[in-house]
């Protein structure tokens, strides 16, 4: 039978759901290019050091510049990652999800580079010498202990490992990247309170505190609003 005058078709049901569901905030996120683009501002700060150490842009002490630079963008990486959630939850730009994992990652990665640059170029790999500075120096025994941590999220950071673990094992272990991000401050501040010199350090501390804040705040509103 005809439809009556003035009236529409009923549009196919697939369609109208469709046409109902509004796209995702941040859409922009889940584009093809976005991940490839976000990988790639992760190795900028590399690709500048490499630059900066093969044209001897690194200053009078070019090995300690670069240990530092190495542990400066550690941490960079460290707030980065712990601003996800928080920005996720208190914008509602759901897929910033989908890059914590990489920015994790090149958190440990520039972690690895901090450690091994120490290792070579302040302890000519001489592992006893080693030993001894972590005696004699204690902040280095705390940066190794954040980065032992973070070799253990690391390693757990993919789905196998999730389903190995479970769900709430593995979201128990990944919490201890709030531990990790303690002991890194202390180890910056130890590192710095030689020099007397703490302004990075508070910036850093602040920094942290408030994404763990904010992160604790955004959950407990979250809470509330399920019951």
């Amino acid at each position: 039978m005809a439809a009556r005058e003035g009236t529409l078709p009923p549009a196919a049901p697939g369609r109208s759901r469709a046409a109902q569901k509004a796209p995702p905030r941040g859409g922009w996120l889940l584009k093809a290019w976005a991940k490839p683009l976000v990988f790639t501002l992760c190795l900028l700060p590399l690709a500048w050091l490499v630059w900066g150490a093969a044209a001897d842009r690194l200053g009078a002490n070019p090995a300690e510049a670069l240990i530092r630079a190495l542990g400066d963008w550690t941490l960079r990486g460290l707030c980065l990652t712990l601003a996800i959630t928080p920005a996720r939850l208190a914008l509602g730009l759901t897929p910033l999800a989908r890059y914590r994992r990489m920015l994790g990652l090149f958190t440990f990665f520039y972690a690895l580079l901090h450690l091994l640059a120490y290792a070579v170029f302040d302890m000519g790999l001489d592992v006893g010498e080693i030993a001894r500075d972590v005696a004699k120096r204690p902040f280095i025994l705390v940066g190794m202990a954040a980065f032992a941590i973070l070799l253990v999220l690391a390693a757990t950071s993919f789905n196998r490992a999730m389903r190995w673990l479970g769900g709430k094992r593995w979201q128990r272990l990944h919490r201890s990247v709030y531990a990790v991000a303690g002991l890194a401050i202390l180890h910056f501040w130890w590192m710095r309170a030689g020099k007397n010199n703490f302004a990075e350090v508070w910036v850093y501390g602040a920094i942290l505190a408030a994404l763990l804040g904010a992160r604790v705040l955004l959950n407990r509103r979250r809470q509330l609003s399920k019951k």
